[in-house]
């Protein structure tokens, strides 16, 4: 079977079990980012794939080999960390061809692999040079550029780009989105950025605890979150949660503290089950508009009053914490690059993009 398989993996340290059974498949050529906060396992799983630290029980089977058990240079991956790991002493050419040096390669084959990799990562003019002759994002080409020289089956990131500035990080965050099509191999990311996961990933897994919580393409995790965690999770700014309850009044309405909304169709089903009872809200930053909105296509707009504590300009829209009732929100407003900051007073919702979330499991409804 080919890519990259975990079937019930786990991990102990001792009597703590950090990693409960875990099964995953990263299939051949995917771009798969592993997404979560500090602490949720993440870089655990990856090392456990690159053989770094030892699984507890289950197996792992890279390019159709069982490698469980296998060195780590014997899984074919090649692996970026995220301190780049370079050595000092080394220039850029002897830094990117070390592994192949100790492998015993042809001085030809060496040469060649070097440079394509320093021509891709637009490296070529700095071959000669020392890391410490080098800004961040260049050491973190290189650093890169050892693992392409390698042509492993499998490339491995452990949160390359934490850091570096932000700019910089959108610039690679689009560099390793094209390296990968320009090598076609399965990459497996980790990282703590939800906007690098949304960004470049062909899927998502979304880790918490341990445990896996949801594993979609980009567009899957952001309009259809299984649970709280993975709505509040992904989506910058996050997602606003509030209390409400679904009543009946000759028609179904969600209300709450601030807001008394129709249901929309696609909730209406489900709300047949669940007459008066309390649900959690999910509210998008980015589906609050301006009362003078239009709307997307397909939007249904309903009025919300916000009290507005600051206003935060940042050229096409402006970020507004503030309160919906008695709950703190933060709205995303589209506005002209001229308009005077916002202030209180009513807004508009797109009552379409509704969440509803159990309060007891925090599963999503439906």
């Amino acid at each position: 079977m080919s890519g990259v398989h975990l079937s019930e993996v786990t991990k102990s340290y001792g009597a703590v079990n950090v990693i409960p059974p875990l099964s995953l498949s990263f299939e051949e050529g995917e771009f798969v980012v592993i997404v979560g906060p500090s602490g949720c396992g993440k870089s655990t799983t990856l090392r456990m794939i690159a053989g770094l630290e030892p699984v507890t029980s289950g197996s792992i089977e890279i390019g159709g080999r069982d490698v469980t058990w296998a060195r780590p240079k014997e899984r074919d991956i090649a692996m970026v960390f995220q301190s780049y790991a370079l050595y000092p002493h080394m220039d850029v050419a002897g830094n990117m061809s070390f592994a192949l040096r100790l492998a015993g390669a042809p001085k030809t084959e060496i040469n060649e692999r070097v440079r394509v990799a320093a021509d891709m990562l637009e490296l070529t003019d700095y071959l000669d040079r020392k890391p410490k002759d080098l800004s961040g994002g260049q050491r973190q080409r290189v650093a890169m550029g050892r693992a392409i020289v390698r042509d492993a089956y499998c490339f491995l990131f452990d949160e390359p780009l934490s850091n570096l500035d932000a700019k910089l990080r959108a610039t690679m965050r689009t560099e390793l989105a094209l390296l990968h099509k320009k090598l076609d191999r399965t990459m497996i990311y980790v990282t703590h950025d939800q906007i690098e996961a949304m960004t470049m990933a062909d899927r998502i897994v979304i880790m918490s605890a341990g445990l896996v919580q949801q594993v979609g393409t980009p567009r899957e995790v952001y309009n259809a979150p299984v649970n709280k965690f993975v709505a509040g999770f992904i989506g910058s700014p996050s997602m606003n949660f509030l209390e409400g309850t679904i009543v009946d009044e000759g028609g179904l309405r969600l209300r709450g503290e601030g807001f008394d909304f129709p249901l929309p169709d696609h909730l209406k089903a489900v709300a047949q089950t669940h007459k008066d009872a309390k649900v959690t809200v999910g509210m998008r930053p980015e589906h609050f508009a301006h009362k003078s909105s239009l709307g997307a296509e397909g939007a249904v707009l309903e009025p919300v009053q916000l009290n507005v504590d600051v206003a935060e300009y940042i050229g096409s829209s402006q970020f507004l914490a503030a309160h919906l009732g008695g709950t703190k929100v933060t709205a995303a407003i589209e506005v002209g690059p001229n308009s005077a900051p916002l202030s209180s007073g009513e807004y508009l919702f797109d009552i379409n993009r509704l969440y509803l979330f159990d309060p007891a499991s925090e599963a999503a409804i439906p």
